[in-house]
């Protein structure tokens, strides 16, 4: 809100609250253009915040707790192995230690990389400014862009599409995933079978997500926001669209201007989101892929859901239910809010297409993607406010919202079970 964070008028507490929360939600929605409206200072400022809620709160804090020398309280020892590791073989300097080296790395290599892209069409000091915003932007998943029309006017800049795309996912697979991978790779043995249930599911459904979104938006959109393409850089669009879909809110395509069933798609997408652990958010990618094989292994007559020569545990089948019947009741409560709110006492007739519109927002602000059909800065006030919640919620992470309010009740008793009609 200060005067200096803005070119021209200074902006309000909602707005500014909007802003701030989806920067440090990594979310990426704006009501003002970012490269524009602010200044030098005040892009810092959102950078700041988009390095924080990348790395998260809890981190960036249990980093200072160690490098003061203090010891770390029983109730963040969890918190920490909960976000950042599946087992608990690990000291928490050393998760911490990991995530901060990652995140240096991928960062600094993202930004040299970018630099040179960037270096033929800007000054030396404006190309480095840009090159390290976006890359940080990009591996924190956040989606900010300091280019109105984000990446569109690089759409035919393959080697900068697949940079932005490589620090999305390597933002977007979660930090126990890289950490494994940096193990397995130094013993060159047999890779993939040494990897962890964990980890091969991650990477399975990463890459069997990424290929049939490409697949799916290069089909739907052929003849609509990909017709003035040639072939390869319509499918370097596709594949960059798809992998900013689930976790990250760059397009190089017009949103606003894709057919229905391609915003649909999106929406199916954002609603997955990234991996556990990482800076993306949705119900993640192990959510959905435990759920794909309990519904798979039910239809074909297994008790107990299998995979990779695993059997899935009842914890793990027990926490997705959770998460995809919060997350659902979240979704559902916001865009019920914002229907209110945007469209109320509107006749349907003059309403028609702002159910979609409203819907991907909402997805959007929950799986913190950032893309947007165009509607953000158009909300009125109360719709900002829910927005903003949503992308609070959605930062957090529904099972951990469940599990703030939620109590363990201990029962030393069960009652005689008896069966209902189900279907």
């Amino acid at each position: 809100m200060l005067p200096q964070a803005s070119v021209n008028v200074s902006l309000g507490f909602t707005d500014s609250l909007f802003t701030s929360t989806s920067a440090v939600c990594v979310t990426g929605l704006t009501v003002v253009d970012t490269g524009s409206a602010f200044t030098a200072f005040g892009q810092t400022v959102l950078l700041v915040l988009i390095q924080t809620g990348g790395l998260g709160i809890m981190t960036i804090a249990t980093l200072f707790i160690l490098i003061a020398g203090k010891r770390l309280s029983f109730t963040n020892c969890n918190a920490i192995e909960d976000t950042f590791t599946h087992t608990s073989n690990r000291s928490i300097s050393s998760i911490i230690k990991s995530v901060a080296l990652f995140t240096l790395v991928f960062e600094s290599l993202g930004a040299v990389l970018i630099f040179l892209c960037f270096l033929p069409d800007h000054e030396t000091q404006k190309a480095l400014y840009l090159s390290v915003f976006h890359s940080i932007s990009a591996f924190c998943n956040s989606g900010f862009c300091l280019f109105s029309d984000s990446f569109a006017g690089y759409q035919t800049n393959w080697k900068l599409n697949l940079i932005i795309c490589f620090l999305v996912i390597a933002g977007g697979i979660g930090f126990p995933v890289l950490s494994e991978l940096k193990y397995r790779f130094s013993r060159k043995r047999r890779i993939w079978a040494r990897l962890s249930l964990h980890s091969k599911l991650v990477l399975s459904t990463t890459a069997l997500l990424l290929l049939v979104s490409t697949m799916m938006i290069l089909f739907m959109e052929w003849n609509n926001t990909l017709n003035h393409l040639k072939p390869l850089n319509r499918l370097i669009s596709a594949f960059f669209q798809a992998v900013n879909a689930r976790t990250s809110g760059f397009n190089t395509l017009p949103i606003g201007n894709m057919a229905n069933e391609t915003l649909f798609v999106l929406i199916l997408f954002m609603f997955i989101g990234a991996s556990p652990g990482s800076c993306g958010g949705g119900i993640k990618t192990t959510t959905f892929a435990i759920l794909a094989v309990l519904g798979i292994s039910r239809f074909r007559g297994y008790e107990r859901p299998q995979l990779f020569g695993r059997l899935l545990t009842e914890k793990s089948i027990g926490k997705t239910v959770r998460v995809v019947l919060i997350s659902a009741i979240v979704v559902c409560i916001g865009l019920m809010l914002l229907l209110m709110t945007e469209l109320g006492g509107i006749p349907h007739p003059q309403a028609r297409g702002k159910f979609l519109e409203l819907f991907f927002e909402v997805i959007s602000a929950f799986g913190t993607v950032g893309l947007s059909t165009g509607i953000t800065g158009s909300l009125s006030v109360p719709g900002k406010i829910i927005i903003t919640f949503i992308m609070f919620v959605g930062r957090l992470g529904p099972l951990l919202i469940a599990m703030a309010v939620s109590q363990s009740v201990t029962s030393y008793y069960s009652y005689a079970e008896e069966d209902v009609m189900i279907g």
